[in-house]
């Protein structure tokens, strides 16, 4: 059983954007969400966690490594797959994953060879494998990247964006293989997208201007919000109206027409229809209420 504990995590830029506002979690074995909106902070939490770049205060353990100050140690069970996945050019793709194999100290080349071929297999591009990944579609590169942060048997992985340019069949393949890893290690999933979070994760943190304002399980989540949440379809022209008379969880386009979700304890009438919460309700909620704090 693994175990990531951090405590009082702040980092401040040059620029004087302060990223991480003194966050305390831990997260244990299995899929764990980390959810928020661009800017929010994920990041550099995540980044921060990869041991590259370091905090300006606080600490972090997985089980009784000191991850700011044993980082090659963390680096041994890590994988990690950064938002921005680059790669060499002109080389193939079993190449690539026998190099990086080669960089986490896997010498045996036998070992080394049957590593890769499952890999390959696992994000099914054994077919391609001599195939340039420089030529690799959006997709197929995140799928290279995902194999890479499987290489030496990690005990943390960190994955920033990753279904982001995949196509439902890449993102369904993707969502298997995660879950099917992460039965056995923590796996962060940092992510903007509330469907990658519900369909995988167990537990779940939403993040906001770098404060960590949610943190439990995705159900728990929803049904604090049960019997609150009601929607009507308005003319555009009031929206600014009933954004001045109701709390607004959010609004999107049907036919033309915004479809509004208010939060009220009680039954609003004017034609509001109480529905059952999602984890988008709970998700624009969340950062909703902590943009007004600030």
């Amino acid at each position: 059983m693994y175990k990531l504990s951090i405590k009082n995590l702040s980092k401040s830029y040059s620029n004087g954007v302060k990223a991480l506002d003194n966050i305390s979690i831990e997260i244990s074995n299995g899929m764990f969400g980390l959810l928020g909106p661009n800017g929010a902070g994920k990041s550099s939490l995540m980044r921060t966690l990869a041991t590259l770049q370091e905090a300006d205060t606080g600490s972090a353990f997985l089980n009784d490594i000191d991850i700011f100050n044993e980082p090659n140690e963390l680096r041994k069970v890590l994988g990690y797959l950064p938002q921005e996945f680059g790669v060499y050019p002109r080389i193939t793709a079993e190449q690539l994953l026998n190099h990086l194999a080669i960089l986490k100290g896997i010498s045996n080349s036998r070992e080394r060879k049957e590593l890769v071929k499952y890999l390959l297999d696992k994000v099914n591009l054994y077919e391609k494998r001599n195939k340039s990944v420089k030529g690799f579609s959006g997709g197929m590169k995140q799928r290279v990247g995902i194999a890479q942060a499987l290489i030496g048997n990690p005990k943390l992985i960190i994955v920033d964006e990753p279904t982001a340019g995949l196509d439902p069949g890449e993102r369904n393949r993707f969502y298997n293989l995660l879950a099917e890893v992460g039965k056995e290690v923590i796996v962060i999933l940092s992510t903007h997208i509330v469907d990658d979070v519900r369909e995988l994760c167990t537990n779940m943190a939403i993040m906001n201007l770098g404060q960590i304002v949610y943190h439990g399980t995705p159900q728990n989540a929803i049904d604090e919000l049960d019997g609150r949440v009601y929607q009507k379809m308005v003319p555009r022209e009031e929206l600014e109206v009933y954004a001045q008379n109701y709390s607004i969880i959010s609004n999107k386009m049907v036919g033309g027409q915004p479809l509004i979700h208010i939060s009220s304890e009680t039954n609003p009438g004017e034609g509001f229809e109480l529905i059952k919460p999602n984890l988008e309700d709970v998700f624009f909620s969340k950062i909703n209420t902590s943009n007004t704090l600030v």
